[in-house]
């Protein structure tokens, strides 16, 4: 190989890897939180009766399983 090769090959990587460096910080910078201009904190489109719903059904278990001595796990095999 040309010495003349070597560099164009050596510009050509170091071209992709500042390439792909910049694509890849633009993908997991994070985004900044938008601020409300009244100044108050924005409400999620979740209620609070659909919030405990979901966190009590998450919480609860299955009410059929007994689990008086500790959790019931079944065997994988």
């Amino acid at each position: 190989m040309s010495p003349r090769q070597v560099i164009i090959v050596a510009l050509v990587g170091i071209g992709s890897a500042a390439g792909a460096s910049v694509i890849t910080w633009l993908v997991v910078q994070p985004q900044a939180a938008p601020v409300s201009a009244s100044g108050t904190a924005t409400r999620n489109s979740y209620s609070d009766e659909e919030q405990r719903r979901h966190r009590e059904e998450f919480f609860s278990g299955n009410p059929d399983r007994g689990i008086r001595g500790g959790q019931e796990m079944k065997p994988r095999w």
